[in-house]
């Protein structure tokens, strides 16, 4: 009921304890919801961070339940803050690529010009594309809109490798869905380890390459992937299309952070394998299913890996898992 302000079921069991019964240890409302002690004092701790759970005025050492009226409707409105900066953020996005768009349009008549080569159809595009990375002399960044099931060859066959071994400054923006996968995060994975900086976003508004700062690829068009490409070497495209570049990276999550790399705590067998399951798309009542454990024990587990690696979502304990090699 309240998930969309941060407050989950179990969450708002034990708030809801609290309500009713102020003066109630850990352990009195272990034993009221029939809960490991465990995941009370986990969810008192939630319910700090939501600044529902508070110290009382005139005794600090105290805590109590704020009253639902203050307490939800301060959550609601910093959620609601918060999807209003996640809205401006993409409405300044799809703006930035509606003038792209339109100046693509406008380039895309002006076929004459010395500063832009059409190349059609996808074999032509990418013998193109390849011989112009055979010259590339410092940087070449990209938006890929892949999903994992596009990823048909391994990473070793990657038309990257050749790039990243004559020392070419990569950056590659994923997708969040293909990074979600243990395939998709092994493959960004090989890539990183081999020198290629790597990002994951929610959305990418096409396939963009950029190379050395002077070109920019694009499609031919942006419904028909195999059409082609068009390649533009104008100085005011090629800035635009850095602009974007720039704008989606800025905001892009950062996959593989050296501070985020190295954790010296191991896993339990049991949090492993709920790891792995999850790497791989199964949902909590597959988790349990599979490991013969009860669904309340792997939500605790879930979120026990989530607070431990500060994940908010599935997608950033992936993430984070990947980060210390533990998928």
């Amino acid at each position: 009921m309240l998930e969309p302000l941060g407050v989950e079921e179990a969450t708002f069991a034990v708030y809801h304890a609290l309500l009713r019964e102020p003066d109630s240890t850990p352990e009195q409302i272990a034993s009221l919801l029939n809960c490991p002690l465990e995941e009370v004092h986990h969810r008192m701790n939630l319910l700090r961070k939501l600044d529902l759970l508070v110290p009382t005025w005139t005794n600090p050492t105290i805590e109590h339940a704020v009253h639902p009226r203050v307490g939800l409707s301060g959550l609601a409105e910093r959620r609601r803050s918060e999807l209003n900066r996640m809205l401006g953020e993409l409405s300044e996005a799809e703006a930035s690529a509606e003038v792209l768009a339109e100046q693509y349009n406008e380039l895309l008549t002006a076929r004459t010009s010395g500063d832009v080569e059409v190349l059609r159809g996808r074999a032509n595009a990418s013998r193109r594309i390849e011989e112009l990375g055979s010259k590339t002399r410092e940087t070449f960044w990209g938006f890929l809109p892949a999903h994992v099931d596009d990823l048909v060859a391994p990473p070793d066959e990657s038309p990257d490798l050749p790039l990243l071994d004559r020392g070419i400054k990569m950056r590659s923006i994923y997708l969040q869905s293909m990074t979600v996968s243990k395939h998709g995060l092994e493959f960004a994975s090989f890539m990183y380890k081999r020198g290629n900086e790597v990002r994951a976003t929610p959305t990418l508004p096409m396939r963009l390459l950029i190379i050395d700062r002077e070109i920019a690829i694009m499609p031919l068009n942006l419904e028909v992937e195999s059409a082609g490409a068009v390649i533009h070497r104008s100085t005011s495209v090629v800035a635009l299309a850095i602009a974007l570049f720039d704008s989606y990276w800025s905001r892009s999550t950062d996959l593989f952070a050296a501070e985020d790399r190295e954790d010296s705590s191991p896993l339990t067998p049991h949090e492993a394998e709920v790891l792995r399951l999850l790497a791989g798309g199964a949902k909590d009542e597959q988790v349990a299913r599979l490991l013969g454990i009860s669904l309340r024990t792997a939500r605790r587990i879930t979120a026990n890996l989530s607070e431990r690696l500060d994940a908010t979502s599935r997608f950033e304990l992936g993430v984070a898992a990947a980060k210390r090699g533990w998928v």
